[in-house]
């Protein structure tokens, strides 16, 4: 298998939301409706393209990856993160190691331009492998309700989220509205 990552351009996007769709079709938990969620996303004034990222396989797209800036809110400050929203991989491609590709490479990415953790919402059997621990541990909520075990969070650099919690802010299009 010969797999490359690369930064999403403008023609790559009805692929991408045709292997996002088909990657969240049968799960229970999602509202399939994450394909609508990256267009929003990429609409988003806080969107940073060099996180928006690809998996090609012998040439044909198969995976996908964002990371959009978010902040942690507490009474007094905010504390810049990034949110990971979603991972697709499509579904005849899946447990090949693509997905983790693509953590690898945002979380890679995400450093190298001076973020320092990342925030998400996803299976607590899959995302400790990339370091996430329960954002609990950190004093990091989420704004709705939802089993703590899913809520995860993740320092890709050292100390990055010492003494930082409270409730994650997400933009507007997460939650389909405009800013």
């Amino acid at each position: 298998m010969n797999c490359t990552l690369r930064t999403e351009t403008e023609p790559d996007h009805p692929r991408v939301a045709a292997i996002v769709e088909a990657a969240f079709r049968d799960d229970p938990h999602g509202d399939h409706t994450e394909h609508h969620l990256v267009a929003r996303l990429r609409k988003a004034p806080g969107f940073i393209p060099d996180l928006s990222i690809v998996a090609e396989v012998d040439g044909q797209l198969r995976g996908h990856i964002l990371l959009t800036p978010i902040r942690i809110v507490d009474e007094s400050r905010e504390h810049p993160s990034l949110a990971l929203a979603p991972v697709s991989v499509e579904p005849g491609h899946q447990s090949r190691g693509l997905g983790g590709a693509l953590i690898e490479e945002a979380h890679r990415r995400a450093l190298k331009s001076g973020h320092g953790s990342v925030v998400l919402l996803g299976h607590p059997a899959y995302y400790p492998r990339f370091g996430y621990r329960p954002a609990a541990e950190f004093g990091i909520v989420l704004p709705f309700e939802v089993p703590a075990e899913y809520c995860m969070a993740v320092e890709l650099r050292a100390g990055a989220l010492d003494g930082v919690a409270g409730t994650v802010r997400y933009p507007p299009e997460f939650f389909g509205e405009s800013p």
